[in-house]
């Protein structure tokens, strides 16, 4: 499971280290690289079993409608293969890094069945309208649900 979160660089080539603890997870799956799609504004990278599950929930699903057509053609359109070179790197391609406003520092974000990849100033946006958003009542019931 990916978990945590971290500050990190993009080299002028737009590679991106992936932290070890991620690269952990990673070694667990039986192809050494990612597939990466976009959402929310961010880049979200999966092992390439997950995103195996996912096709297969999405090609499953009996509903065709258009917000689910738009939905398919975006987010599995949009997706790459990235995989991890010998440095524990991987390239991000550059309409994922144009999509997602990734210029020097980022942010890695572990979501237990995948991890997200967000320019800092977008995290820190995102990460401060979840702080103003906890204090209402709907958020913080929902988060109370789970036992918190």
């Amino acid at each position: 499971m990916f978990r945590g979160s971290s500050f990190h660089h993009l080299d002028p080539k737009g590679r991106l280290i992936i932290p070890a603890r991620f690269r952990d997870v990673l070694r667990q799956s039986s192809v050494d690289g990612l597939i990466v799609s976009k959402m929310d504004g961010a880049l979200f990278c999966y092992t390439f079993e997950e995103w195996h599950k996912i096709e297969q929930r999405i090609l499953n699903l009996a509903e065709k409608s258009d917000n689910m057509r738009r939905f398919r053609r975006v987010f599995i359109g949009g997706a790459f293969e990235c995989p991890l070179d010998k440095q524990g790197r991987i390239l991000i391609p550059p309409s994922l890094r144009q999509y997602s406003e990734l210029s020097k520092e980022v942010v890695l974000v572990g979501v237990l069945d995948h991890f997200e990849i967000w320019a800092r100033e977008n995290w820190l946006q995102e990460d401060g309208k979840f702080q103003s958003d906890l204090k209402n009542g709907d958020m913080r019931n929902e988060v109370a649900a789970l036992g918190l």
